[in-house]
């Protein structure tokens, strides 16, 4: 039996419940309508363009009032969101018009009665959707048959399933008829919030407190709610109880929102965004955010969420003299975040910096092609501008300001203006820009640093530092050798228990001997840079000395690679801050679809925790072990070819074994008999 709007608040009290609402299969929109009228629904959503009030023509369809109803939109079994059924109400306005020559000359006398004038009558029905932040428009036929048009009478209503919302959003609701012949009408809902979820500060400190009854079990998520692409938790977890969960100050950022459902069939799910004004989730916004260079040209601004931000191209001079903006004559850009864009550049140059601002205030500047082109160069820029009849100036771009060439200023600009020009004549210079307006030329000033004898002692310090390097590289070469190949141990952090189980075998990694790396024992490192360049980080150094990196698979991880695998792409802001297995997947993925990970990678499962067949056939092009059972395969194909003899690696993988096994029989026992775990806190929830 369907509950109106107005009694579901009469239904709620201080602890979830489940709500008798009727429930809508499936994600198509669908129309209905009275008996005797016909109507359609237009496939999308249209235009929402309301036009002028024109005079009706004779009797016409308009809509007279809007009733609204909350309905339950399921796509599965247990997944349903709260969606609002809109009905709207008809009647026919206006009359048919006399003719003129009867107006005149007054009807004649006729004894019959006149035949009716009435015909059937067809509209078009915009229904415009906003709550915050959806907007819609959705256009219905409606048809009225000839016996039903009488002037001034209602003929029915067409109802349209539905609008999805959110708990606690204001909705407004506006319809009106293309063409349109009166007034549209609108009509404004508050839908009802649940009390039981909220947000505390103290201080540094910020608490999720959830006030439910102790025997209600409920689920809870946390997401970056962006613009672009589906919304995709990066914490979940079911609980049980009262609960006050504490906020990591750096997971804080404006569109982290909070999502609670209790945990039954159908049940209606609430989500609050409460950061979107704090001050501290702005700051921390700007600190995750990283610029990224796309070769050639391309670049883009990766953050959790979106900004209000432009950016614009800047000269950095060697030296620690400030970054000179290229405005003009480059333009200012308005940046969209996760979203690639491209300079107005013919080439890029180390000295070439991005400067992104928001609110005239500058956030974050980045050389991008400092790692690909080299350190900055000693290069002057030199600004060309262009005028009518082929007229052309050049300045110098220096910490001044931009010089005129040819002046009588003292700077060094002025004093090589000759030659300067001489070496842009004779093509010695590298073109940067080139527009109708002007162009950006940057030249090279090494052979005007006359001092030669500098160039013989760099020199003798180059050959005496290349010998210093050698015996550097001789040196860490013994002790690599020493200390064992390198392996990089990737996972998924599915709960505290398996997090000890990756620690366990990691610490007797190193007493193989092998060098190993972890994200465990790297947390402040992963806090300062972030997941991903963790990962870039460790995976070249892995790489480059001929180490492995190691794939622990887990049911976390299977279906991490299953989602990647079926989004066909990476979803921005899915994982937690410090699941280097998520942010991996990016640079993971390309190297098993290229073909470059065989010699480079390796899988590994524990025993009782997931079966073989879980691990993506993808991943099967590299050996996968399970542990404990093939111990000494895993350790020879860590050590390669230069490991111990067969009984010696047969001892360290008894010596591993034993190191294991209490750890994975606490992950083996059944839910209940092991410890606490580390606590409440998305660090120790299960990532999705």
């Amino acid at each position: 039996m369907p509950m109106p709007w107005f009694l579901l608040s009469l239904a709620l009290g201080r602890s979830p419940v489940v709500l008798s609402l009727e429930r809508l299969e499936g994600l198509q929109d669908a129309a209905r309508c009275s008996p005797g009228l016909s109507c359609h629904l237009w496939d999308g959503d249209v235009v929402c363009l309301p036009g002028s009030i024109v005079s009706a023509p004779g009797p016409v369809l308009v809509p007279t009032s809007l009733q609204t109803e909350l309905v339950r939109r399921c796509y599965q079994e247990t997944d349903c969101d709260l969606c609002v059924r809109v009905a709207v109400h008809l009647a026919v306005h206006g009359h048919w018009e006399k003719p003129e020559d009867e107006e005149k000359l007054g009807r004649a006398a006729d004894p019959e009665p006149e035949e009716p004038r009435n015909a059937s009558l067809q509209a078009q029905v915009v229904l415009s959707f906003q709550a915050y932040p959806t907007a819609r428009c959705v256009l219905l036929e409606v048809q009225v048959p000839a016996a039903l048009v009488q002037p001034g009478q209602s003929v029915g209503s067409v109802v349209f399933d539905c609008f999805e919302a959110a708990l606690g959003t204001e909705v407004q609701i506006w319809s009106y008829t293309q063409p349109r012949y009166q007034k549209e009408l609108n009509l404004t809902r508050q839908l009802p919030a649940l009390p039981w979820l909220s947000v505390t500060a103290d201080g540094d400190n910020v608490h999720l407190v959830l006030d439910v009854s102790e025997e209600q079990s409920f689920g809870l998520s946390l997401y970056w709610n962006q613009v672009q692409g589906p919304v995709k938790p990066w914490w979940h977890r079911n609980l049980t109880g009262p609960q006050t969960i504490p906020l990591n100050q750096t997971d804080i950022v404006p569109c982290l929102c909070v999502q609670a459902w209790p945990l039954e069939p159908d049940s209606v799910r609430t989500s609050i965004c409460p950061f979107t004004e704090d001050p501290r989730a702005h700051r921390n916004l700007w600190r995750a955010a990283r610029l990224q260079l796309l070769p050639p040209r391309g670049w883009r601004l990766d953050a959790p969420c979106s900004l209000h931000a432009q950016a614009t191209l800047c000269w950095q001079a060697p030296g620690r003299g400030p970054c000179q903006p290229l405005v003009p004559p480059l333009p200012r850009e308005n940046v969209t975040v996760n979203m690639a864009l491209e300079f107005p550049l013919l080439k890029g140059h180390p000295n070439l910096c991005v400067q992104v601002s928001s609110w005239e205030k500058l956030q974050l500047q980045e050389c991008l092609w400092a790692d690909s082109l080299g350190p900055l160069k000693d290069d002057m820029l030199l600004v060309e501008a262009r005028g009518p009849q082929d007229n052309r100036s050049f300045c110098a771009l220096e910490p001044s300001g931009c010089t005129p060439l040819l002046s009588r200023a003292s700077t060094r600009a002025a004093r090589l203006g000759e030659q300067l020009l001489q070496d842009l004549h004779s093509g010695q210079c590298l073109q940067l820009w080139d527009d109708d307006l002007g162009a950006l030329w940057a030249c090279p000033m090494d052979k005007y640093i006359h001092q030669r004898w500098v160039l013989v002692w760099l020199a003798c310090l180059l050959f005496a530092a290349a010998l210093f390097l050698l015996f550097l590289l001789k040196k860490d070469h013994v002790k690599a050798a020493a200390r064992g190949r390198a392996a990089l141990l990737l996972y998924s952090a599915d709960d505290a228990g398996f997090e000890r189980l990756v620690g366990a075998l990691a610490s007797a990694l190193c007493q193989v001997p092998l060098r190993v790396a972890v994200d465990l024992w790297s947390r402040r490192e992963l806090s300062a840079q972030g997941p991903l360049a963790w990962f870039h980080a460790q995976r070249r150094r892995t790489v480059q000395e001929g180490g492995l990196v190691v794939l622990i698979f887990s049911p976390g991880a299977v279906a991490l690679c299953r989602e990647w695998l079926q989004d066909a792409g990476p979803a921005p802001g899915a994982h937690g801050p410090h699941d280097a297995f998520a942010a991996s997947l990016s640079c993971v993925l390309p190297d098993f679809l290229q073909g470059r990970a065989p010699g480079r990678y390796v899988g590994a499962y524990f025993d009782g925790l997931l079966h073989a067949d879980a691990v993506p056939a993808l991943f099967r092009a590299v050996p996968v072990f399970p542990l404990p059972s093939q111990l000494p395969a895993f350790l020879g194909s860590l050590q390669g070819p230069r490991g111990p003899r067969p009984g010696r690696l047969g001892e360290r993988a008894e010596q591993v074994a034993r190191a294991l096994q209490p750890a994975l029989d606490s992950c083996l026992r059944p839910p209940g008999t092991a410890g606490m775990g580390r606590g409440m806190g998305p660090e120790a929830g299960d990532r999705t």
